[in-house]
């Protein structure tokens, strides 16, 4: 397959090439969103995991937005032999925000990530009030206001004080991460927000951080921005949802990939929407995508498996 037909203009049904499966065998997708969910989903865990070990891709993080997923990894693991699914636990309303033991008992059951707040970062409520009336609101924003609809409140989940300055609970949290050797990401917080949990992540002595798709609206974050965390020792993570549903443009995502190294950058798909093409092909997609704006086949497969497997079987820092 060329190419150019690799990377459709029909963003529908994309099709990768051969190449770029062959690029990112063994990587792991350390960002996705499947079925069983709250939210509807193209595919099922246990489905997902059969298409990995035809594609000869290593695993997956599941990620939901309410619930803890490790025991759930541990049953689709013990149906799918060979394809290593890991769980995780993001810090929102459902389990308590931002509650240290929720972390624990997640590092006891095997979780490997764990996400400051999304669907009910501050940030994002900030975020989400500017927007137009009428504007066409993310699946899981369509299901907070049905929460809200329903007179249930959903206060953000805060992470620092009005200062800045991470809170007590937040620093529990880091404590616990730190000593369970998980991961953890930064979730859909803001910029200062990120600065202070990354920070405080390092004094912690926590491992592996990872700066949850910078490049998305919400989080925005400079170029200078980028570096200077690389610089800290967090992973960039480029989410292929990003450019694919046109939230940034490819050349921007390309630019800042450019300016802080395929060291420090991580691919991930963020897929399982039911409009978006399969998971299983989301990483092979992206590859196409560098390829074709020069990056290397040893550059992509930096990104895709070196980096992937380093933060998944916890080999290694940035």
């Amino acid at each position: 397959m060329s190419q150019k037909s690799a990377v459709s203009e029909n963003q529908a049904t994309p099709q990768p090439s051969a190449r770029a499966r062959a690029l990112v065998r063994g990587a792991y997708d350390l960002h996705v969103h499947i079925d069983p969910d709250l939210i509807p989903r193209r595919i099922t865990d246990v489905q997902l995991a059969h298409r990995f070990s035809e594609l000869g891709l290593a695993g997956f993080v599941l990620k939901s937005h309410y619930v803890p997923t490790a025991e759930r990894a541990a049953v689709v693991r013990a149906a799918v032999p060979g394809v290593n699914v890991l769980g995780s636990i993001v810090l929102n309303n459902p389990i308590g925000g931002m509650n240290p033991i929720a972390v624990e008992i997640a590092a006891r059951s095997g979780g490997r990530i764990v996400w400051m707040p999304t669907t009910d970062a501050a940030n994002e409520a900030n975020e989400h009030a500017r927007m137009p009336a009428g504007a066409k609101l993310p699946l899981w924003a369509r299901l907070q206001q049905d929460l809200r609809d329903a007179g249930l409140a959903l206060p953000p989940v805060q992470v620092v004080d009005k200062n800045g300055a991470l809170l007590p609970e937040t620093r529990q949290v880091l404590e616990v991460i730190a000593r369970r050797q998980m991961i953890v990401a930064t979730g859909h917080l803001g910029r200062d927000e990120i600065f202070a949990v990354v920070d405080g992540a390092i004094e912690a002595g926590v491992g592996q951080i990872i700066v949850t798709h910078p490049d998305y609206p919400t989080q925005n974050l400079s170029i200078d921005d980028q570096i200077a965390l690389a610089a800290r020792g967090a992973w960039l993570e480029r989410c292929f949802t990003t450019p694919h549903t046109g939230k940034i443009a490819w050349e921007q995502l390309i630019e800042v990939i450019r300016a802080t190294g395929p060291a420090h950058s991580l691919l991930s798909t963020d897929l399982g929407q039911p409009a978006n093409p399969p998971v299983e092909d989301g990483l092979a997609l992206f590859a196409d995508h560098l390829l074709a704006a020069g990056f290397s086949e040893e550059e992509v497969q930096t990104m895709a498996v070196t980096n992937s497997v380093r933060l998944a079987t916890g080999k290694g820092e940035a």
